[in-house]
C-alpha cells in the first residue's frame, strides 16, 4: 500500500491521513484512531490496518523498542504488499460475504 491510498473506505482515509494523524497525537490505543475521519467505525474491514499503523507509530516513537512476533511481522508483510487494487477487491468480498455492512454512500461498493 502507498501513503496516499484509502484504508478506510467507508469514510475515505488514507494511509498518509492515519499515520500522520497518530504521529500528532500519539492514541494510546488503535481504537482512539476512529477519531481520524471516523476509520473504523463503519464496515469494520480497515480495523487490521488501524492496528497495523497503530504499532508501527509506537515503534517509530519508541525507536524500535517494540518489536512484532513472527506470526505478526508475516500479517503485517502480507498487508502492506497488497496494491490497492487488491486491497478493494478483498474488501469488497468482505462486504459480500456478510461480516461488515458500509454505511451509505461508501465506495467502492461490494458490486465492484
Amino acid at each position: 500500500m502507498q501513503a496516499d491510498d484509502t484504508v478506510c473506505y467507508c469514510f475515505h482515509v488514507t494511509w498518509r491521513k492515519l499515520e500522520n494523524w497518530a504521529r500528532r497525537h500519539r492514541p494510546q490505543v488503535a481504537s482512539q484512531l476512529s477519531a481520524c475521519g471516523g476509520a473504523g467505525t463503519g464496515c469494520g474491514w480497515c480495523i487490521p490496518f488501524l492496528r497495523l499503523i497503530h504499532r508501527r507509530v509506537l515503534e517509530e516513537s519508541s525507536r524500535g523498542g517494540l518489536q512484532p512476533m513472527a506470526q505478526e511481522a508475516e500479517a503485517e508483510a502480507a498487508l502492506i504488499t497488497l496494491t490497492a487494487e487488491e486491497y478493494a477487491a478483498l474488501r469488497a468480498e468482505y462486504i459480500r460475504s456478510g461480516r461488515g455492512k458500509p454505511p451509505p454512500p461508501a465506495s467502492p461498493s461490494p458490486e465492484s
